[in-house]
């Protein structure tokens, strides 16, 4: 039986940690610094091992790359916390929508 949190391919689902900050950083192209203050600011949350490794998932780099989109905008990091906030409540209602609209009428 195919492992549940597995995706394409036998690879890790996107929300699994994969990378090292190392990693991750040359990913989003940016540096580990960057890293560990988006973290502290609130922006981003690796899962991190028994011993307190931060691990990365492609979701975690997706998260990078669009911080640094928004702060090639102009944006700074208050900012970039306000719209990626606005952004996870605007697709939790577009998951909610469509999960009523795909119920049967009452």
């Amino acid at each position: 039986m195919a492992d549940p949190g597995a995706g394409r391919a036998g690879r890790p689902a996107s929300g699994h940690a994969l990378y090292a900050i190392s990693v991750a950083a040359k990913l989003a192209g940016t540096g580990q610094q960057n890293i560990r203050l988006y973290e502290s600011k609130g922006l981003l949350t690796p899962s991190r091992t028994a011993g307190g490794t931060r691990q990365y998932s492609d979701d975690d780099v997706a998260v990078l790359l669009r911080i640094g989109e928004l702060l090639d905008q102009g944006l700074n990091l208050a900012g970039v916390a306000k719209v990626l906030e606005l952004e996870a409540a605007n697709m939790r209602l577009h998951r909610a929508l469509k999960r009523a609209r795909s119920r049967p009428p009452a």
